[in-house]
């Protein structure tokens, strides 16, 4: 008798089981998810940038599928994305390497199934990454990968949002021959300091092609691993070479270490210049405190461009509960920028068809409210037309808007030779 109640009980709980799976195969089915892979380096020597990346296309996701009448940007208010669909990403860590950032975007496509793909910050892994995409005809949207080969690629699903380095080389060399003008700088001789990648490499031709044909000389050339232990033999070669100016192609915990080993060599150059990497990292920055000032570089933002992008706070406010305070810079925000347009082309072509995506993308205009363009374009190989940045310096933990004149700070001036070591 009892063996017959177990069996009746056990009869019951798999009917209740199966009423339950029932009941759920039509809401599954209901779901309406678009799913994003991401792949940033969130482990390694460019883990906090990496890091932050996430984050920002966390917020923008966030902000995509809800409804936020406080924030001022496109489909802040919609609540999804082509009647109720709402994003779902899947994040990968790329280690900051070219073999890892291929086998995740291979693994998100295949496996995961994603829809599309956001990354991959190091420009050494967004190209081997962005050609898996390419051959499974599938978008990817990179928003800080600056090395100018990307984009001559003739892709047609792949779409970046940061200005190249080719054109941050034209921009530095301006300020070159602003400060020889406007300061009697006298710069004529240029080193270069970069690491042996894709970014390093191309960054660095960019600024050979850029000086030389502007009439300055450059007299170092001194290539780097990434991650290295110590850089004081690279320091030391920059020293005895002595360039008036010095470009830097140095990402993350590079570029503080760079850093300390010209202090701890007591040398620096009269102006110092760099590429997006360590320098506009908020975190480094405050970890070198004083250490940090009198360095330049590019910025798409700071907090200190905030008159110039109302629109960022409430974004920022968001980001911030993501990481710990940190505010966005210029490479994490663009990984926003590129969510935000990818979701206006989808809401624009009315379809989930990747081909029709991607048409709409090569051939519209977007507003981009967090974007100093204020709007984002994409050229035959999907470079963003509007992209540029600002050429800041580092004064008192500051990042001070120099130059273009127009978006200079008022009250702002160059500090030009940088101050000694000893002297500050």
């Amino acid at each position: 008798m009892k063996s017959k109640s177990l069996r009746l009980l056990g009869c019951v709980a798999v009917a209740a089981v199966l009423c339950l799976l029932l009941a759920a195969g039509p809401a599954a089915a209901q779901q309406k998810v678009i799913k994003i892979g991401t792949i940033f380096p969130l482990t390694g020597p460019v883990a906090n940038a990496g890091q932050r990346c996430q984050a920002a296309v966390q917020t923008a996701v966030e902000i995509v599928n809800g409804q936020h009448p406080g924030v001022k940007i496109p489909l802040a208010k919609k609540g999804g994305l082509l009647g109720g669909y709402k994003i779902q990403l899947v994040h990968a860590d790329s280690q900051g390497k070219p073999d890892i950032g291929k086998a995740e975007a291979e693994r998100l496509l295949n496996q995961e199934g994603v829809w599309a793909l956001i990354g991959s910050y190091n420009s050494s892994v967004s190209g081997p990454a962005s050609l898996v995409a390419e051959r499974a005809k599938k978008i990817f949207m990179c928003g800080a990968s600056s090395s100018s080969t990307l984009t001559k690629r003739d892709l047609n699903y792949f779409f970046r949002l940061a200005p190249t380095d080719a054109t941050e080389s034209a921009e530095f060399v301006e300020v070159l021959k602003w400060l020889n003008q406007k300061q009697n700088a006298n710069i004529r001789t240029i080193g270069i300091i970069y690491e042996n990648t894709l970014f390093g490499k191309g960054a660095a031709g960019e600024a050979k092609k850029a000086a030389t044909a502007a009439g300055f000389s450059v007299v170092a050339d001194v290539p780097y691993t990434p991650g290295a232990t110590n850089l004081n033999s690279e320091v030391q070669t920059l020293k005895t070479k002595n360039p008036d100016a010095l470009f830097g192609a140095v990402l993350g915990a590079d570029y503080a270490l760079m850093v300390k080993t010209m202090k701890q060599a007591n040398w620096v150059p009269r102006m110092s210049i760099n590429y997006c990497s360590g320098y506009q990292d908020p975190i480094i920055a405050k970890q070198l405190g004083k250490d940090a000032d009198f360095f330049m570089g590019s910025n798409a933002y700071t907090p200190q461009f905030a008159s110039l992008l109302p629109a960022v706070a409430a974004v920022e406010k968001i980001f911030k509960t993501k990481t710990k305070g940190v505010p966005f810079d210029g490479d994490s925000i663009q990984e926003a920028v590129a969510v935000i347009v990818l979701a206006q082309a989808i809401e624009k072509a009315g379809s989930l068809d990747p081909e029709k995506v991607a048409k709409v993308l090569r051939e519209n205009t977007f507003d981009s409210p967090l974007s100093l363009g204020g709007k984002v374009q994409f050229a035959k190989g999907g470079q963003n037309i509007k992209a540029f940045s600002i050429v800041t310096q580092l004064q008192n933990g500051e990042y001070k808007r120099l130059y273009p004149a127009e978006l200079a700070d008022p009250k702002a001036k160059a500090v030009f030779p940088m101050k000694p070591w000893d002297k500050r």
